[in-house]
């Protein structure tokens, strides 16, 4: 934290289990040495909500009030300072506490420390969380930063939708050290795992050592360790177990070619995004149901693109399947959703389109197809798309991208009777 807060545009990420003290020493105690070793600092933390920062803005408080506090900094609280989330020393230096979604705007920073910007997993698992907490990062506390000001993040890992998850660069798993990072900064990442299992811990300890044993016993690891999600999230720091969560990818045959002469029952589910270059993808899966009833994964298309060219991109896909492959697209709410359902109705004349509004959360539509991956029941053909899908399985639900997963529920629960509330529209060929 010393070195981090010495260095322009200083940048550090700390993951280590829940009850390590990441937050004792970050949080509490190295804001009250900041704020007491130079006068007129300004330090701004930031946390999910706002009586966790206000606990942390009291405790920070109480180490300043402290006789020993003033013999060595010269410095004590203000005296018109009560408040436990906003208060100033007498050398001029101030502290301010708050929800990361409460916003700061009006106060300026020469550092900012970030501790578990998200309240668990519902809401590290929610993109409109996870959305409206990047935007907040970017928008409120960033731009409070005083030029070259520094940032400190301190979390266990939820997700890879998570604050640090789209900030740390693409494959990261689980070292230590400095990385050049997707917000365009160098971040030093500490990341003290539960079981050491990278050759970079801090500590220098040899894979299969656990952290603090003198404070935390075999006990305690062994109640989490079986915990197939909890543990390689919240306790090493990488939110997708190797094997797979609810998805056990590697449980999928992949075979060379479709089946020849076997008649199969095709349709391509399609998740929808409209946003060219970036941000989520509009995704078409292609999925079979075979004589033996086995499922067949035959083809995935991935495109990031605005409206137009998408709908483009759907239509020749389409074509490509040709009318004996049915299409079933979702319907947002409201009126919006109903006129985007028509017009891609009409533009998809002579195909059998099925549409019906998403119902229940991504994981529950996603289990049906994730129990029949999971028994060996689902074949994919070979081809150049098959790694995408399958680390997208085995990140799932805490992965940073789920549209392959939400087309592909969607073309298996039609499959299998299809939702009720939907509409079919099956129109003749001009």
């Amino acid at each position: 934290m010393e070195e981090v807060s010495r260095t322009r545009h200083g940048r550090l990420m700390i993951f280590a289990p829940p009850g390590s003290a990441k937050s004792s020493y970050a949080s509490v105690v190295f804001p009250a040495h900041y704020l007491g070793r130079e006068p007129d600092r300004r330090v701004i933390l930031a946390s999910y909500g706002d009586d966790l920062a206000r606990k942390m803005g009291r405790r920070t408080r109480a180490i300043i009030r402290q006789p020993l506090y003033a013999s060595i900094f010269d410095a004590t609280l203000s005296g018109d300072s009560a408040a436990a989330q906003e208060f100033a020393l007498t050398n001029g230096s101030e502290y301010l506490a708050a929800g990361i979604l409460s916003g700061v705007t009006g106060n300026r920073a020469h550092g900012i420390v970030i501790d578990d910007p998200v309240k668990g997993r519902e809401q590290a698992n929610s993109d409109a969380v996870s959305e409206k907490t990047w935007a907040a990062y970017n928008d409120d506390l960033k731009t409070r930063l005083i030029p070259g000001g520094w940032v400190v993040l301190i979390q266990t890992r939820w997700s890879e939708k998570d604050l640090a998850g789209r900030i740390l660069p693409e494959g990261w798993k689980g070292e230590s050290g400095v990385f050049d990072c997707r917000d365009g900064h160098r971040w030093r990442v500490l990341c003290l795992q539960a079981r050491c299992d990278t050759d970079t811990d801090p500590l220098g300890r040899a894979r299969g050592e656990y952290l603090w044993p003198e404070w935390f016993d075999a006990g305690h690891w062994k109640q989490f360790e079986s915990q197939p999600i909890t543990w390689p999230s919240l306790y090493q720091q990488i939110p997708s177990p190797l094997e797979g969560g609810l998805f056990k990818p590697d449980r999928i045959e992949v075979i060379d070619a479709v089946p020849l002469g076997a008649p199969i029952s095709w349709i391509r589910g399609w998740d929808l995004a409209s946003v060219a270059g970036g941000g989520d993808w509009t995704v078409g899966a292609k999925l079979g149901r075979l004589p033996d009833g086995r499922f067949l994964i035959a083809d995935m298309v991935r495109v990031q693109e605005g409206p137009d060219d998408r709908d483009a991109t759907m239509l020749a896909t389409a074509r490509r399947d040709s009318f004996t492959t049915k299409l079933s697209i979702p319907q947002d709410p409201g009126q919006a959703g109903k006129t985007q359902v028509t017009y891609l109705t009409r533009q998809f004349a002579g195909f059998t389109v099925i549409s019906s509004p998403e119902s229940g959360d991504k994981i529950t539509r996603a289990e049906p197809l994730a129990a029949q991956v999971n028994v060996g029941n689902v074949l994919m053909v070979r081809g150049g798309w098959n790694d995408a899908l399958i680390e997208e399985m085995r990140m799932f639900p805490n992965g940073a991208h789920d549209d392959q997963i939400d087309a592909l529920s969607r073309a298996f629960a039609e499959l299998l009777g299809g939702n009720h509330l939907g509409l079919w529209a099956s129109l003749a060929p001009a």
